[in-house]
């Protein structure tokens, strides 16, 4: 494994697949552009509306994203994540859905998002993603890449459980993908922190591609896709609004951190 560059998209996506997918390829573009061998989109990034829209068009926003994102792959040669889309499943309900594509555009990783968003935001708004969503019911796996090291999936409200990160952790993970569309109300207060300690607690990078700004009706989202290094250093921040986030995933840093502090060395309960 050799030092290379990754980049986290931030996008506002809107109710409309075709405008989405028309920026998430800019946004690709743009990235490749600039030296990017890793790609992550953030979740949502096919499609941010009503909920009953989602499961309605789920079939087809599910066939769309992902002959997206392994054209996307395929044409630009890069490793891609879609950081999270609707995947129709029996019960009139969908698995929200990260996939981790090679740059031949075969499928090398596939997540389904175990913890759901049910929530009462302070702000006013209501959050039930379980009335569309079906949990995953599997822990996510890692994948093996000699180039670009260990990769691990999230999605988003995983953040919050650190046990889901210790799980990629013991599994070897260097680089975990945290694709989000964050509240504006928590983000402000929740997003940063979190992201700084799945990163320094299991001394690996954190990619964390993000939504931002106004969606539909009153949703928000925070914004400030980031980078952060296994010390939990903020390698690149894409602000609040559309952009890339853009920075040096390098082995040499990680042996450097784990090796100044061998707390995954020290665990007791593993």
């Amino acid at each position: 494994m050799k030092s290379y560059l990754a980049a986290a998209i931030q996008m506002t996506s809107l109710p409309d697949l075709e405008k989405n997918l028309a920026q998430a390829e800019e946004l690709i573009d743009l990235a490749v552009r600039r030296g990017a061998e890793l790609v992550s989109l953030p979740e949502n990034f096919p499609f941010l509306g009503a909920e009953t829209d989602k499961v309605n068009r789920a079939e087809a926003i599910a066939q769309q994203s992902e002959k997206f994102l392994k054209t996307m792959a395929q044409r630009f040669q890069i490793t891609l994540v879609g950081g999270g889309f609707p995947v129709p499943v029996e019960g009139g309900k969908v698995y929200n859905t990260a996939l981790l594509i090679d740059p031949s555009g075969q499928e090398l990783a596939r997540y389904h998002k175990v913890h759901l968003f049910d929530v009462n935001v302070p702000d006013g708004n209501t959050y039930r993603e379980s009335s569309t969503v079906m949990a995953g019911d599997s822990l996510p796996s890692v994948y093996v890449s000699e180039k670009l090291g260990t990769l691990g999936l999230s999605v988003c409200y995983d953040v919050r459980f650190p046990e889901l990160y210790r799980h990629l952790s013991h599994k070897g993970a260097d680089v975990i993908f945290v694709p989000a569309a964050f509240t504006a109300f928590t983000g402000k207060d929740h997003w940063q922190v979190l992201l700084q300690a799945r990163a320094i607690e299991n001394t690996c990078y954190i990619i964390a591609p993000a939504q931002t700004g106004q969606h539909y009706a009153m949703r928000h989202t925070h914004g400030h896709a980031m980078i952060i290094d296994p010390w939990g250093v903020i390698l690149a921040d894409a602000g609040d609004t559309p952009g890339v986030a853009i920075a040096e995933i390098n082995p040499a840093r990680l042996e450097q951190v784990r090796r100044q502090m061998p707390s995954l060395q020290h665990r007791v309960f593993v």
